[in-house]
């Protein structure tokens, strides 16, 4: 058995067993609540940088697939697990976790008390952590800062559609984004972060999305004048980390939460029927109400737990934005209306007709 500890920088110790890569790793700790689904959190690029804990006792059950992935790596720096099983049954499964994180060179941990880490998580906040095999020579936790220049693609690729032809900034999008837009007839073209405003218009899309993505949308903010701009000329939605950098291109501010929205249970009121939907979140930071103004966006969402803005609409251009995802991936499917609803903006602006995405 290969002992290991996760140290956490307030000072608590959790021992377990290594599994994975089993090297030393640093990152910032963050659970998820999400009962299914392990596959597809650990291969967000939105826990770039970040050791992420399971909430629910049992990961692995299932095993792995082919078809479940997010991205093309892991860009989590660890995964916590109360029990890690090995033996997973499922008829598409062609590996287990343990496995995957050993391909992938990413640390795990498990037989750890979780319940425990997460009461510890939820009072001090998100803290950063060591996972290792010894309690001895502790090192400054310090994590680094733009995951997004990381995680984004490096060249456009394009995907073929009969429909809108869709520019997706990739700030660590995933594929799911991408699979919903294509269900839908569009074409899409996936750019890295930092294109140029020239370059974009270059390519004469009919709409605009901006992704999920890592870390603190303030690291971003020599990219704002351009997301703005690019806002301005054509129909944009931005979801997750697009949310955050739309509302900060026209003047809002964010803050970090306490301990973030990660899980496929957090409810989401539409503020104009009443309507609450279940939806699928991660992040850290929200965008401050007080700080949007009223003049420009309608608040389309908010959050039923903690009342934290989840969604905005500009009063004149065909913006659109929201805090939750609409693909899921895992997680409810309540809310792929918005991606219906950005397609009709599309349509009324270029009158270029898509599916609807049911």
């Amino acid at each position: 058995m290969d002992k290991g500890y996760l140290i956490l920088e307030t000072g608590e110790v959790f021992p377990g067993k290594l599994i994975g890569s089993k090297e030393e790793t640093i990152g910032e700790v963050v659970f998820n609540t999400s009962m299914t689904g392990y596959q597809e959190i650990m291969s967000d690029p939105s826990y770039a940088g970040q050791i992420i804990v399971f909430c629910y006792p049992l990961i692995g059950n299932y095993g792995i697939n082919p078809h479940d992935y997010e991205a093309d790596n892991i860009y989590a720096k660890g995964v916590v697990m109360g029990e890690s099983c090995d033996l997973p049954n499922h008829y598409a499964s062609v590996g287990d976790a343990p496995e995957l994180l050993e391909q992938m060179g990413v640390s795990g941990i498990c037989n750890v008390d979780t319940r425990e880490l997460v009461k510890t998580i939820r009072n001090h906040g998100s803290v950063k952590g060591f996972i290792t095999n010894s309690v001895k020579g502790i090192p400054t936790l310090e994590v680094e800062e733009n995951w997004v220049d990381f995680v984004s693609i490096k060249v456009q690729k394009t995907y073929p559609g009969i429909g809108a032809h869709i520019a997706l900034i990739d700030y660590g999008y995933k594929k799911s984004i991408l699979d919903a837009l294509l269900f839908a007839g569009c074409q899409v073209t996936v750019l890295p972060y930092s294109i140029s405003y020239e370059k974009l218009q270059s390519l004469n899309p009919d709409g605009v999305l901006m992704s999920n993505g890592p870390g603190n949308p303030e690291t971003l903010t020599d990219q704002l004048p351009k997301i703005k701009k690019i806002a301005e000329a054509f129909p944009t939605l931005g979801i997750c980390l697009g949310h955050q950098l739309l509302a900060l291109s026209f003047g809002a501010k964010t803050s970090k939460l306490l301990f973030g929205h990660r899980g496929g249970n957090h409810p989401v009121k539409d503020i104009t029927t009443g309507k609450v939907y279940i939806t699928s979140q991660n992040h850290s930071y929200d965008v401050n109400e007080d700080s949007i103004d009223k003049e420009i966006f309608s608040i389309t969402y908010k959050n039923i737990n903690d009342g934290t803005v989840e969604g905005l609409q500009h009063k004149k251009l065909p913006i659109l934005s929201v805090q939750f995802h609409p693909e899921a991936h895992p997680g409810p499917q309540d809310t792929n209306h918005v991606f219906t609803q950005f397609l009709k903006l599309i349509n009324e602006k270029t009158g270029v007709m898509t599916y609807a995405i049911q």
